[in-house]
């Protein structure tokens, strides 16, 4: 988007001045024509603070799928890809869609395809977005093929927001049982401390390890601060070592309590994706690719190349699959039903509702389960903590009187 600066006469014969934001100085012209104005002059604004700032060029989850759905209906209901895409510039909120969607439909008017003009902008839209509109446009089923990605995106966001939401509550509370943990061990214990020296009263053992605590804590205090920085910039740098992916994502897998959560979380994003392109026609071998870029995990990532391999060489999809820890009975006895057939992208529907209502049920579980706990461990930290100021305390008193 730009500014124009304006000067012409309005509909009662007034001269008048103005600027104008549009992204062309076409559509400023075809703007000030719709409001009534007679343009004598107009001057693009260069200006540094007249250029938007765009600190990311990204299309939030919710705005894409109702982008989708928006796009669906207007195609169902017969608008034609321009008309569609002119309404869905105006519809969206979003800056950095708005203004891709400006660029494709110039695009579009001079007859190029929606999926290569979209292909473009491949920070805006994701790869397999791009593969089913091509799919959709080839066998004329792109209302469909818009209806069918509005559910997985959607879907995905679900499943996103529940697997964070299971482990940010215990990690948020882990947070400020810590923060408590240090405040009290650097601020109030250093002060009873002193308070007891200075009467020169006995210490019990366990007031002594609390007080050389708040010692160390009061003294590497700014490391703590720094702890959390120096661990992301370390994970930063493993991730530029493919091995070290490889084991990061391992261990992952394996953590207990959350290794599960994660691996079922896997299972229904391959499973969801691969019958969504399945359903769009999309062929098997162009599918295991689209897969491989999404399932964010190396582990799993090694297992689709072998079936892509498997694939190429005319064997069976789930065979690479069996045997493995990583791929349940469950998933590869549906892949090897589908193939026999002729139904994949059915089994993995199945296979993805079902491991989406497993997430469900174990999120749902953790969260009840880890409240309590968690609330046992920080009450049994604060209770230690003040027993050892309060026992010492009492024996003052006892001196005193």
């Amino acid at each position: 988007m730009a500014y124009f600066n304006y000067q012409g006469r309005n509909r009662r014969g007034m001269m008048v001045r103005g600027r104008k934001k549009a992204e062309s100085e076409r559509e400023a012209r075809e703007k000030l024509e719709e409001e009534g104005i007679h343009i004598r002059e107009i001057e693009k604004l260069d200006s540094f603070l007249y250029k938007e700032i765009r600190l990311r060029k990204r299309v939030k989850n919710q705005h894409f799928v109702l982008y989708l759905r928006q796009f669906s209906t207007l195609i169902q209901a017969g608008v034609s890809l321009v008309e569609a895409t002119e309404i869905l510039i105006e519809q969206t909120d979003n800056h950095a869609l708005k203004d891709t969607l400006h660029v494709i439909c110039r695009d579009i008017e001079g007859g190029m395809p929606f999926s290569d003009a979209a292909a473009k902008h491949d920070k805006v839209f994701p790869p397999m977005f791009l593969q089913m509109m091509k799919a959709g446009e080839l066998s004329g089923d792109l209302d469909e093929a818009l209806e069918r990605m509005a559910d997985y995106y959607e879907k995905q966001y679900e499943l996103r927001q529940k697997i964070l939401s299971a482990l940010t509550y215990p990690a948020v509370v882990g947070a400020i049982a810590l923060a408590i943990v240090v405040f009290m061990l650097t601020f109030i214990v250093p002060r009873f401390a002193s308070m007891f020296q200075s009467f020169g009263s006995e210490v019990p053992p366990i007031t002594q390890f609390i007080l050389a605590l708040g010692n160390v804590f009061g003294s590497i205090w700014w490391l703590i601060i720094f702890v959390p920085f120096f661990i992301i910039a370390i994970l930063k740098l493993l991730k530029q070592n493919e091995k070290a992916v490889y084991y990061m994502d391992y261990i992952k897998l394996k953590i207990p309590l959350f290794g599960p959560i994660i691996q079922k979380a896997i299972h229904a994003r391959m499973a969801r994706t691969f019958s969504s392109l399945f359903r769009s026609s999309v062929p098997v071998l162009q599918s295991v690719e689209m897969v491989e870029r999404i399932v964010q995990n190396k582990v799993m990532e090694e297992k689709l190349k072998e079936v892509y391999a498997s694939l190429e060489r005319g064997e069976s999809m789930g065979g690479p699959l069996q045997n493995h820890w990583a791929f349940p009975v469950l998933v590869t006895q549906m892949i090897t039903v589908g193939e026999k057939t002729g139904t994949l992208d059915q089994m993995f529907e199945k296979v993805a509702i079902f491991y989406e209502n497993e997430i469900d049920h174990v999120t749902d579980r953790i969260k009840t389960l880890i409240e309590p706990v968690m609330i046992v461990v920080l009450s049994v930290i604060v209770g230690v903590i003040i027993l050892s100021i309060a026992v010492p305390m009492f024996s003052l008193f006892e001196e005193i009187q």
